[in-house]
């Protein structure tokens, strides 16, 4: 079974189901920390002026999230192809999913791209096991968790 899950996420983009869990903060429906995930991609831009915070006037609800944004520019274009730019499994630390750990909630201030997909994580230790370490085995490890997860719900 798990096989079958495993080929149907590779088929599939992940952001195409509907509903999935976003990582929000414990204490809103804002996800990732509030942080605008269009900037992430903005590659013109230094590292530190990526991290940037979205503002609740320029938000997108997009799978039972807030997604907040600086711009209404960003909001736009997040709109447009909300799977190209929201972070692999919707935020939720890729490391821990890539342990078999489940999902643990970033706050969008540890980063990183792998390939062209953008991926958060809940800490630095992470990021960096991922940069050392053979990246492409973590993430089908973390994909194979993510499709389990989404496919329980």
């Amino acid at each position: 079974m798990r096989g079958l899950i495993l080929s149907l996420v590779l088929l599939f983009p992940l952001g195409l189901f509907a509903n999935e869990l976003v990582s929000t903060s414990y204490w809103s429906n804002t996800a990732i920390g509030g942080h605008d995930t269009t900037a992430y991609h903005q590659v013109e831009l230094d590292r530190p002026s990526r991290l940037a915070e979205g503002s609740p006037r320029f938000t997108v609800k997009w799978n039972g999230a807030e997604w907040h944004f600086a711009s209404q520019a960003s909001a736009d274009k997040f709109s447009m192809k909300p799977a190209e730019y929201a972070p692999s499994y919707n935020g939720f630390c890729a490391n821990a999913l890539s342990l078999g750990e489940g999902k643990i909630r970033t706050d969008g201030t540890v980063w990183e791209f792998f390939g062209d997909k953008l991926y958060l994580f809940y800490a630095e230790r992470g990021r960096q096991r991922w940069l050392n370490g053979d990246w492409q085995q973590y993430k089908a490890q973390a994909d194979t968790a993510w499709a389990d997860i989404i496919f329980e719900r």
